[in-house]
């Protein structure tokens, strides 16, 4: 096989990246080198998650180590029965490419996830010598996610949780069975074992010492996980009930959701189309409204038929819409958790409404300066100046937001 070139391997192992979502870059500890020492800077916030191959920056070199691996998961591109191009980094060609592309000013951090090869432990120390000698030689302080491998000793994870600043740890498919079925190398207790092993070094690194003194830091970023959607056959309600579970049971920073994706020569277990890309923005702003808005999960799968989210409109308003009892809301007298349950009121908007009216009555006009969507919001709301009159109940309220109907061509 001809050798390939690091160009080459770059075009291989960042295409083959993209398969993964669980690479945001939030709620680090700020680090920076403006004080002379040191490379790179970190500044805790949000930032792009991806980088581009034509150059452009998306602040994360997001690359495999290498698309070799020994499983066969039905539903992944570089399983080892796939004949797909292979390439491969060395721990130091990494670690060139993170410090140029740097200096470069195309990224600010480093996501860094692998195929297995040769064993987990084997796949998982090259990564953490990755990290070890961007920290510890290069003197990089810049953002450092590692997709770490649940069958690796602890200890392995361990220095990739002091090292990183966020690990993550895919679940792969929502239910035991659907990972047994398709990826039959890997344990869901052995994944859930990692992530609870994870979570308990993050707490014990938050505890002082009877001296006073904080233990090293560990993945103060937290840790991730990514779930296929699309791959199986479950729905919405068991894929949200899966996530509400890892949130509460491993204190998650996210859940991502990725469309499952066909690929060539795949197992016949598998669907011959993706999902529609609009099932997993839905679960997105799903999982949006149990984390922030106090939704249960029933409520938020009990209104369409099939424990599925409703593809036309968004969660909220599909239980508004069911719940039509609950409304209008009077803005200037309702409770905080019934103002984040209208369509068009985001917490932020929700904040400004309870922190106006104590000073004032709200008039509508006040509340779009505040942000709200109005065009949603104002069939639910009273407002100063302002009724819904009989438009809440209109049996035309539904079809006021869904896309309207699309005239099909055969050509």
């Amino acid at each position: 096989m001809a050798r390939l070139t690091l160009d080459q391997k770059l075009a291989i192992l960042s295409d083959a990246a993209k398969y993964d979502a669980s690479c945001a870059s939030s709620g680090s500890t700020k680090r920076d080198s403006r004080d002379g020492k040191g490379l790179g800077s970190n500044e805790g916030s949000g930032i792009c998650h991806a980088y581009a191959p034509d150059g452009r920056c998306i602040s994360l070199l997001k690359i495999l180590m290498t698309n070799f691996c020994i499983y066969d998961c039905s539903y992944c591109i570089n399983r080892v029965s796939s004949n797909v191009q292979r390439a491969r980094f060395s721990v130091e060609e990494v670690v060139k490419l993170t410090i140029e592309f740097y200096r470069r000013n195309y990224i600010e951090g480093l996501f860094l996830s692998s195929g297995i090869i040769r064993s987990p432990d084997a796949t998982m120390a090259d990564m953490v010598r990755i990290a070890r000698k961007l920290r510890e030689e290069e003197n990089f302080r810049g953002y450092i996610h590692l997709k770490t491998i649940p069958d690796a000793a602890p200890e392995l994870i361990e220095e990739a949780g002091r090292l990183a600043d966020r690990l993550s740890i895919n679940v792969e498919l929502p239910t035991d069975a659907s990972v047994k079925q398709h990826a039959p190398e890997k344990s869901p207790d052995q994944i859930r074992h990692a992530m609870a092993d994870v979570r308990l070094r993050r707490q014990a690194a938050k505890e002082r010492s009877h001296t006073g003194r904080r233990a090293p830091r560990f993945a103060p970023a937290g840790q991730s996980t990514q779930v296929i959607v699309g791959a199986d056959g479950a729905n919405d309600a068991t894929i949200l009930g899966q996530s509400t579970r890892l949130y509460g049971s491993y204190g998650l920073k996210r859940v991502y959701y990725s469309a499952f994706s066909p690929i060539p020569d795949a197992s016949s277990r598998l669907p011959l189309v993706s999902p529609p890309l609009q099932r997993e923005h839905r679960l997105y702003q799903a999982d949006w409204l149990l984390r922030f808005y106090d939704f249960g999960l029933e409520e938020i799968t009990g209104v369409s038929k099939g424990g599925n989210l409703d593809l036309e409109i968004d969660p909220k308003l599909a239980w508004a819409l069911a719940n039509r009892a609950q409304f209008p809301v009077d803005v200037n007298r309702a409770e905080r958790g019934l103002l984040l349950r209208v369509p068009g009121f985001g917490v932020k908007t929700v904040n400004r409404i309870l922190g106006t009216r104590r000073h004032r009555r709200l008039r509508y006009e006040d509340l779009m300066l505040m942000g709200a969507s109005l065009k949603k919001a104002r069939s639910f709301i009273v407002a100063q100046g302002w009724s819904p009159g009989a438009l809440t109940d209109s049996a035309d309220l539904r079809a006021r937001f869904a896309p309207p109907p699309e005239q099909l061509s055969l050509f």
